[in-house]
Formats: structure tokens, sequence, C-alpha cells
């Protein structure tokens, strides 16, 4: 039987970037509910989905995010099934649409135009068994659609309460501002959240992305904390991993995932990040994980981190990651530094002529570290 959770230990609630909605700091995303859409293993069968659902549920949690492309529709029908027996207003859930569910040949049943975000909406809402979706976002760019387009449509359902708050999903720098910019042209509901791969060994996203963020008040939501197992502390250098993605990956590099690097790829940098997490781990009593994941905590661009779980065990190691304890301002230091990318063209310079003209009171727009 699971242990109690205390009142201080349960999940804190914070503001989803500058808007009013108050989310659990760590989200527990459901693609690992169901069937996988990609062959990857890993995933839950309805009844182990439930009993993550319960014990995220015991710890505080209110945020669940999941998208129609997951297992094709299974993981929404799971999340609806535990949610149908639930207080609906107790929970945010948060799902995507544009992917092509592959269900029938239809040239239409793709991207982000008026025709199929309003079919996916129904879609999602049937599933999911409710009336209403918290936060719909879009899982990625649609390069063939009018961006006044996608936005009015997502207004419109807005408008009509079929859903509450718009984010996005998967996008750069240039393609960030252009949806902020045209939401205020068109005078339509405002980007609130940008869910984006984020990690200690991925960090590209914060040369642009992020600093619109900062810039808009959009809230990130970072998915893959783990990096799909590299920073879970099984992966050892010199010692090719066997088991969960990061196993899998290694012995079919073909099949190699954003969310899951192939291991005869990884560099001696990426094998010092690990090593100095463990370090810290240790110094703290804590897992590899848990460290991976306050660190994202611990950047002010960050609203709430995406967990994903195939079990019990591993679920409950990341919630432990979410209050009671944070990194140190050394620490963070550290991390930071050892985990930094290289800076290109015309990075390098932008940030080389800055550095003595830095005016937080006029732009604060760069990523920085906090501690607690």
């Amino acid at each position: 039987m699971a242990a109690a959770v205390s009142e201080e230990q349960k999940l804190p609630n914070v503001f989803l970037g500058k808007s009013g909605l108050k989310v659990s700091n760590l989200c527990l995303g459901c693609m690992t509910f169901g069937e996988s859409t990609w062959e990857v293993p890993g995933h839950c069968d309805e009844a182990l989905s439930h009993q993550i659902l319960n014990r995220y549920e015991e710890w505080g949690g209110n945020f669940l995010d999941t998208a129609d492309i997951y297992g094709r529709g299974i993981s929404e029908e799971i999340v609806g099934k535990w949610l149908e027996t639930k207080p609906r207003d107790k929970f945010l859930i948060a799902t995507k649409c544009r992917a092509n569910m592959g269900l029938e040949h239809n040239a239409n049943n793709v991207g982000l135009s008026r025709r199929h975000i309003t079919k996916s909406i129904e879609g999602s809402l049937g599933r999911l068994r409710t009336d209403f979706i918290d936060l719909y976002q879009t899982h990625a760019w649609d390069d063939a659609t009018p961006l006044e387009e996608t936005l009015r449509t997502l207004d419109d359902l807005v408008r009509i309460g079929k859903v509450r708050y718009v984010g996005v999903s998967n996008v750069n720098g240039w393609q960030l501002q252009k949806l902020v910019d045209a939401t205020k042209k068109l005078g339509v509901s405002p980007i609130i959240s940008l869910q984006q791969q984020y990690s200690l060994v991925s960090r590209d996203s914060e040369l642009e992305p992020f600093q619109v963020c900062k810039s808009a008040g959009i809230g990130v939501l970072p998915w893959s904390p783990l990096k799909g197992g590299l920073l879970s502390g099984k992966v050892k250098r010199g010692v090719k991993p066997t088991e969960g993605r990061i196993g899998w990956i290694a012995g079919n590099e073909q099949k190699k995932l954003h969310s899951a690097p192939a291991f005869s790829t990884l560099d001696d940098k990426t094998f010092d990040v690990i090593e100095l997490v463990e370090a810290i781990a240790k110094t703290h009593g804590r897992s590899t994980p848990q460290v991976a994941i306050r660190w994202l905590l611990q950047r002010d661009v960050v609203s709430s981190v995406i967990i994903g779980a195939r079990t019990l065990a591993q679920l409950e190691d990341n919630l432990g990651a979410a209050n009671g304890w944070s990194l140190t301002k050394e620490e963070m230091k550290q991390l930071d530094e050892i985990s930094a990318g290289d800076q290109s063209y015309p990075y390098d310079m932008v940030f080389k002529m800055n550095e003595e003209r830095k005016n937080p009171t006029a732009n604060d727009f760069y990523v920085k570290s906090v501690s607690q």
C-alpha cells in the first residue's frame, strides 16, 4: 500500500504563464497510457494507467496532458473513463490536435485547418467524456494553413465554451513570435503555454522560443525532462544500456526519436552532465531523475514539468522532485555551465555585444536559473 502523502509533500500550484490559471508544478503526461503510436516500449494498460492517475491525485496533482494521436485516441479514452468518476472541476485537462489519426484515407485529416481542428475537438471531447478542454494545444506548426485560419478557429472554440485556454507545442522562435503577434493583431485568445522538449541535455529552445515566452508571458511546459531515460540514472559511460526506452533505442538505432537518442551518438559532454547530476543527487539523498526535474523547476521560464511514468515506482520517484527541497545556487550554476550548448553565429555575436548592455528594466528575456 502506498504511503500517505502529507499536505507539505503535495504538489504546489503555480500560474501557467501570465494567465490566471493555476496548475500543479508537475503535470502528468499520459502518452504512456494504452498502446504506443510509435512502437515504443513501456506503455501501461488501462488498469495500471488508472492506478497512476489515482496516485497522482493523492499527491494533489490537477494537471493532465494527453493528445489525440497518443495511441490513436486510446490515451484520451483511458483518461476519459477515469475522469468520468471524478469531479470535473478538480482537474485541468490538456490535449492536442494536428496529427493524422490514420483512421481513414482523407486528405483533410491532418494539419491545423478549420476543418481538421473542429473535427479533432469533437473527437477529443467524446473520448475524454467531457464538454470542454481546459488547455487545447496545437501539436506542431502547419506550413499549409494560414495563421489567421488556425487562430480564429481556436478562438471560436473558446468563445463557444469548448476550450478554456490555447497553447502551442513544438515550434521554433520565429514561428512562436508570429503566433504571438497574430493573436494581438486579430484580437483573439492569447497563447498561454508552449510545450517543448527541454532538459539538461536538450537546451536549444533557450536560444529563441523561450526568449519569446519570457517576452510574452508564455509558460513553458517541458516534455521529456529525462530525455527518454538518458537522465534516469540507468545510463553509464561506456556501458550500452539494455533497459527502458533508451535501451530499446540502443538495440534499434534506426528507430531513434527526439525523446530518445541513439546511444552511439552520445558524446563525453553528455556523460559529464549525467555524472554531475548523479553526484548532486547523492549529496541530497535524491534520485538522478529528481535532480534533473528539479533543475527544470528552477528555470524561470518553466511553469510545470510534464512527467511520464510506466510504473507506480517511477511516478512516485518523479513526484519527489516537486516540493520540500531545492538545488542550491551553486548547484544550479554547475548544472547550467556543464550542460550549456555552444553558441554559433549569430547568437554568439548578439550575446557578446550585449554583455555590458543588459538592462533588466527594458529587456529581461534570457532564461535564468533560480535558487529557492
